[in-house]
């Protein structure tokens, strides 16, 4: 299954992120924000699956997908092509450690895990994928097969 990125910030009917026009205001000062509350009822792993970004281009020579993974190491990002052409991208953020004696003001920060799936054309070479990160970026390159070279062949009409 192909996933194509959305290209609007209009209207997002998946996103968590709730504005709340009053936060920080002084009479809102002993009620929790409206964001909080509607964030409550959702488990925390669901923003972070569906806030990991993906930009996918084709250049002349390759395919080349690039994913937003801030604050992890290459050790918790996991790059598989699967079935031959499906390219694989997860990983997992962990809840940082808590001490008994620190006070959580805010947690904004999403932890838990994604994954993202896309469906490789068939000029893809699998068994070439290289995978590099760099200031939180994953940068994935698949690259691509050259045109395909009609063999033509000459063959001596008798008679």
């Amino acid at each position: 299954m192909s996933l194509i990125p959305r290209r609007s910030n209009v209207f997002d009917p998946f996103s968590l992120d709730v504005w709340d026009p009053f936060e920080g205001w002084p009479f809102n000062n002993n009620l929790r924000s409206l964001s909080d509350q509607i964030r409550s009822g959702f488990p925390a792993e669901t923003s972070s699956i569906l806030q990991t970004r993906v930009d996918w281009k084709e250049t002349p020579n390759s395919h080349v997908f690039k994913a937003d993974v801030p604050g992890l190491k290459k050790e918790e990002v996991k790059v598989e092509v699967e079935d031959g052409r499906i390219l694989q991208i997860s990983g997992q953020r962990s809840r940082e450690m808590e001490e008994k004696t620190d006070t959580w003001h805010r947690v904004e920060r999403s932890q838990g895990s994604f994954m993202r799936r896309f469906r490789l054309p068939e000029d893809a070479k699998v068994d070439e994928v290289k995978a590099a990160m760099e200031n939180g970026v994953l940068t994935v390159t698949v690259p691509k097969e050259g045109p395909k070279k009609s063999d033509v062949k000459s063959i001596q009409i008798s008679g």
